[in-house]
């Protein structure tokens, strides 16, 4: 399929995408939405008041519904499994006449018998060819990585260097760049950690992958790297470790040995001037989809999320991935219950256990803790109609579509599989996607339902919404609106496809709106794993 080829299937529902539903035609369509014939609930589309009767369904409300939350669509009995999507999401904690709002208040979490079945329903991707494959604009660097964007990067390896970082990378505000057109912007990569810290071992060996990985991405076309002079991390280990070799576009400082705070900004400040014309001679040119590479995420979650948003970036992976490109699902907490899904369609078994070894490492780890992992999701998701993890998971793993897991990584690991991949990161949305980014990703996709503000260098964040009103509500925040599934307005397979078209124009350089609001330059944080010295 060829980019024109797909720009004109999609061009026709562009408008009716970008539309919002009036509340009086919402009201006079079924206020619920059937997800699988064996469900035993059913979904609000709307806020639904007691003693409306559904039709569809054959049964009244009993009690007030908000929007995005469940309905008992018949009688389910206590201890009877609850089935949204013909999958458990708990079980009835009483008896439950039909008409009943259902949620967390009668739905409990329970342990669920999985049938793992490693790499038993794996169907390869039908590939398109090379020569059909959809392009965008591209800046292709001399080993022949693509980059989405082009920054230069003020990087540490403790907090010790946060605030001159900071202040040599602000220095290069829109005055100093003005000569630069193709830089995108000189940005500083701070931190909490490098100090107080294992002075070796996994913590240590996170840090410096997730350093490292950021400074290798396609999108940082030169970097500086600033140390103290006393830290765990030290600068001389950290480059070793990375195999990182130093040069005309990577750079070091050390503040003790610079004379202090003063001297290393005014020193660290000509060291980002010398990098500055060499990053600029970049230009952009047509190159395969292939080489995009998206980290997905999801965060302030809704009753809507798994409906809409997150099927419909599902669909647009699948579409990528059939185009040669590689989407990266992650969130490890935040696939328990469901990941059997997953290990089914892995490409090997020994991709499916490489992933149950990770959930098992995150039981063990949260054991006897008040965690998202042992059922209960945060405030925002409950209040979207999430009853606990298991529903949670449920929507969140249909980011990745049905696409065959083709590989599993571990936190910050480079990403060098193309297809469906998992990386094992925390559900926090920050630590999660620099995971992604420092593995290679080179752009995020972010599906919320209740409002997210993130947003992520050197790789952009595009957003996508669940439902039109939030949509609305935030539309300086929110790039798609995948409310008008919800709506009636656009089907999934529609829905992805207009998604695959506008990651194919940011992918190009085209802003996202956490870019034109200049967020994401305090969102690296490296997964800070393991105890404080």
């Amino acid at each position: 399929m060829s980019t024109s080829t797909l720009g004109a299937t999609t061009a026709a529902i562009v408008p009716t995408i970008a539309s919002t539903v009036k509340p009086s035609e919402a009201v006079q369509r079924n206020p619920f939405i059937r997800l699988d014939p064996k469900d035993n609930v059913v979904v609000a589309r709307i806020e639904v008041p007691a003693g409306v009767a559904v039709p569809s369904e054959g049964v009244t409300t009993l009690q007030p519904v908000p929007a995005g939350h469940k309905l008992a669509a018949r009688f389910i009995a206590k201890g009877e499994p609850v089935l949204k999507y013909n999958t458990v999401i708990g079980f009835a904690s009483e008896d439950l006449p039909a008409g009943t709002w259902m949620h967390s208040h009668n739905i409990a979490f329970g342990d669920l018998v999985k049938d793992y079945r490693h790499g038993l329903d794996y169907v390869p991707t039908k590939l398109l060819p090379s020569d059909e494959r959809a392009r965008f604009q591209g800046i292709v660097r001399p080993d022949g990585r693509v980059a989405t964007r082009n920054y230069i990067g003020v990087f540490i390896v403790s907090h010790g260097a946060a605030t001159v970082a900071r202040k040599i990378a602000s220095f290069f505000d829109e005055d100093e760049l003005a000569a630069f057109p193709n830089i995108d912007g000189v940005v500083p990569f701070v931190h909490e950690q490098g100090v107080g810290m294992e002075r070796s071992g996994e913590p240590m060996e996170l840090l410096r992958r997730t350093i490292g990985g950021y400074i290798r991405h396609p999108n940082t076309a030169g970097a500086l790297v600033i140390a103290l002079g006393e830290e765990h991390n030290g600068l001389d280990d950290f480059l070793a470790h990375q195999k990182l070799a130093t040069g005309p576009m990577l750079q070091t400082l050390v503040i003790q040995r610079a004379g202090g705070t003063k001297k290393a900004i005014a020193a660290g400040i000509e060291q980002v001037r010398s990098m500055l014309a060499s990053a600029n001679e970049v230009r952009r040119e047509p190159v395969s989809a292939e080489h995009i590479s998206i980290g997905l995420q999801c965060g302030g979650s809704d009753g809507f999320s798994g409906l809409s948003a997150n099927p419909a970036l599902g669909r647009a992976m699948e579409i990528l991935i059939e185009h040669g490109g590689t989407a990266m699902l992650s969130e490890t907490s935040e696939i328990f219950g469901v990941e059997h899904t997953l290990t089914a369609r892995a490409v090997t078994p020994e991709i499916g256990k490489k992933l149950v070894a990770r959930i098992d490492w995150w039981l063990r780890y949260n054991e006897g803790r008040d965690t998202q992992i042992n059922g209960r999701v945060s405030p925002g998701n409950n209040a979207g109609g999430l009853a606990n993890v298991l529903e949670k998971s449920l929507g969140g793993a249909k980011k990745g579509g049905n696409a065959p897991l083709m590989e599993v990584y571990e936190y910050a690991e480079p990403v060098t599989q193309h297809g469906l991949v998992f990386m094992d990161t925390p559900g926090y949305d920050p630590v999660s996607a620099t995971g992604q980014i420092a593995g290679g990703a080179n752009l995020i996709c972010f599906t919320t339902g209740r409002g997210s503000c993130f947003g992520s260098v050197p790789a952009p964040t595009i957003k996508l919404a669940s439902n039109t009103p939030m949509y609305a509500r935030m539309s300086n925040d929110m790039d798609i609106n995948c409310g008008v599934v919800i709506d009636g307005e656009a089907t999934i397979d529609q829905m992805g496809r207009a998604i695959f078209e506008q990651i194919l124009r940011h992918a190009s350089g085209e802003a996202t709106k956490s870019e034109a609001l200049g967020v994401g330059l305090n969102e690296f944080v490296p997964w800070p794993l393991g105890i404080s010295d």
